[in-house]
């Protein structure tokens, strides 16, 4: 009776652990939501796709933060298709639009260098404010549950708390911080982690840099410092540069993520606050514009809610209940 009971008890506490497309719809519903209710005429299975249909779908998808240039030029290759060959219904429309947003993603889904002696050295850079420091520590879990080994950097030291915040996240993730005071020299940081992350012959040395110094010129120069640091002990790092994008600013966070992708040579992005918006069309117009993959998603506050991104499942789960 006893052993019942406290089985109850632990399988309340611990309901069963939902699959990756499971968290991919959910971490996506509010966009779902919103795009098909604009949409849902457009797709209803009885009506003529016409062209008025397809403007209804362009605006939809622009509201959805998919973005003009990108909504313009997926409603080009559909008009394309309809003079080519009718579009016989909403269901066949809706497939074609999946085919071109899934074209669009998996144009800039290039895989990551191969090192070839660890450790992988990956900075993270951002604006302040888009959760970097976290996912910093989501990173280094993620990782760390593959069984790889991992190493924190705190070189942001300009933010106030932003190496208590790492310093949270590597007792969660149970990963080993090097770190500095507050104020000090981001890139003599990084140097001790560097020669650290080598001694200790950890897969990985992620690095979480600072967001915002007293003007974009000086955050950059500190960025190329960073990287001429790396350089030094490492000649082909950093080995990723991933830049953290908050999903909630949609459009607004584009040109943000312009000035990064110029300047400190982004190799991929992680967008976080995903589950928190429904302007998840981000996601399409980073590839199409940025020319970059997205490598990760945040979907939520917990350790385990940084996700590697899918373009197979996302766009599954965009445009299906």
């Amino acid at each position: 009776m006893i052993q019942t009971l406290f089985g109850s008890l632990k399988d309340e506490e611990e309901p069963p652990k939902k699959s990756f497309l499971d968290r991919m719809k959910q971490a996506v519903s509010r966009t779902r939501e919103s795009l098909e209710d604009r949409i849902e005429g457009v797709l209803s299975l009885t009506r003529t796709v016409d062209e008025s249909a397809l403007e209804d779908l362009e605006m939809s998808l622009i509201a959805s933060d998919i973005g003009v240039t990108t909504a313009t030029e997926i409603l080009e290759a559909l008009r394309d298709r309809a003079k080519r060959q009718q579009i016989k219904d909403g269901a066949e429309l809706k497939q074609l639009l999946k085919e071109q947003l899934k074209a669009i993603l998996d144009e800039q889904n290039r895989p990551a260098r191969t090192v070839a002696k660890p450790p992988e050295v990956i900075l993270m850079v951002g604006v302040n404010g888009t959760g970097k420091t976290t996912t910093s520590g989501k990173l280094a879990a993620y990782y760390r549950a593959q069984g790889r080994s991992v190493l924190l950097c705190a070189a942001d030291t300009f933010r106030a708390a932003a190496i208590e915040q790492l310093e949270v996240w590597s007792e969660r993730s149970g990963v080993e911080l090097i770190k500095s005071r507050q104020g000090g020299d981001p890139s003599a940081v990084l140097y001790d982690a560097l020669q650290a992350a080598t001694a200790r012959s950890r897969d990985f040395l992620i690095v979480d840099t600072a967001g915002r110094l007293h003007t974009k010129n000086n955050l950059m120069a500190e960025l190329d410092k960073m990287r001429r640091t790396t350089q030094r002990l490492i000649p082909d790092a950093p080995h990723e540069v991933l830049l953290v994008m908050d999903a909630t600013t949609g459009q607004n966070g584009l040109q943000q993520a312009r000035l990064f992708t110029e300047s400190a040579g982004v190799t991929g992005i992680v967008l976080t606050k995903l589950d928190g918006t429904a302007k998840g069309g981000i996601a399409i117009a980073i590839a199409r514009e940025l020319k970059l993959p997205v490598r990760y998603i945040g979907v939520g506050e917990k350790i385990d809610d940084l996700l590697p991104f899918d373009s197979d499942a996302f766009v599954d789960s965009l445009l299906e209940r």
